[in-house]
């Protein structure tokens, strides 16, 4: 049987060991890092990976796209579809950083918490998310934003930056979210009225909500956070969390349980991906039809 090889793509200086680790673990008998790479690059490196192998071989070949920026990942597995040749075609996987696994993974805890505790769905529920020009947070906002919640992008800078995310969603997805002003207490307090989820994804070791802002936020129902490097960005939340009550009486969900559930679902996409027998072009949405099921 032909053997699983996986050449991964990253426009940054290294691979992330995390991704080549869980690849390896999944079932891949070969995982070669290519750093550097650029969205032009990529026609001639999935050519190369395409023709090398029989038609019958190809299937056993794949592409993980990597780096630390959402919207050039899915230009490149747009680029990698767009290079597809019948009947030499191979599968691809884009999870940058990680964010599409873990994007999905926050959701889907949070839409398990809303069913089972609150008898809601994420259509029409108010979320707010912190973080927003990062990865995750912009990967957690076009999950929710497609299953029909009311999303808001908080700035903590301001509300420019994330108006540019807010419009590149649009243009891409199809769905209206709306940038808001978090960059001061006064700010962040009233964006948070109405809003019944909030989804942390700021930076490591940043506290976004502190207990008086819990206290104050009196809508809200589930608040969620991956960020597991102190002090935690929901002031008060276990990293083990999944329902824990908070400050204010939300429930909290913590790092660590979104954490187990991204874990299960790279692992879980990658096997997919080398035990498959037809090609697939996997991103977010993927990674959240399995975390759903996971949760």
């Amino acid at each position: 049987m032909a053997k699983n090889i996986l050449h991964m793509f990253s426009p940054l200086k290294h691979m992330s060991p995390f991704d080549v680790n869980m690849a390896l673990d999944a079932g891949y008998d070969s995982v070669t890092p290519y750093t550097g790479v650029t969205l032009d690059e990529v026609t001639a490196l999935v050519q190369d990976a395409m023709f090398s192998r029989s038609p019958r071989d190809a299937v056993r070949t794949g592409v993980f796209i990597a780096g630390k920026d959402a919207g050039l990942a899915l230009d490149m597995l747009e680029r990698f579809r767009a290079t597809l040749l019948k009947p030499f075609e191979i599968s691809a996987f884009a999870d940058p950083a990680g964010s599409f696994t873990t994007a999905a993974a926050m959701v889907a805890c949070v839409e398990k918490l809303l069913k089972d505790k609150k008898g809601k769905s994420l259509d029409k529920t108010k979320i707010l998310i912190f973080g927003a020009t990062g990865v995750v947070g912009y990967a957690a906002g076009v999950i929710a934003a497609l299953e029909g919640a009311d999303v808001a992008l908080a700035g903590y800078d301001g509300p420019t930056r994330v108006q540019q995310k807010a419009d590149d969603i649009k243009k891409r997805f199809g769905v209206e979210v709306r940038a808001v002003d978090g960059s001061t207490e006064e700010k962040k307090l009233e964006a948070l009225q109405g809003v019944e989820v909030v989804l942390c994804a700021a930076a490591a070791g940043v506290q976004v909500l502190s207990k008086q802002s819990l206290a104050a936020a009196k809508s809200l129902l589930v608040a969620a956070d991956v960020n597991a490097v102190p002090p935690a960005g929901i002031e008060g939340l276990d990293l083990h969390a999944n329902g824990a009550e908070l400050t204010g009486g939300a429930l909290g969900v913590g790092p660590l349980a979104i954490g187990d559930i991204k874990y299960k679902t790279e692992s879980g996409l990658f096997q997919r991906m080398a035990t498959s027998s037809k090609a697939l072009a996997i991103d977010f949405r993927d990674a959240f039809a399995l975390a759903r099921e996971l949760v």
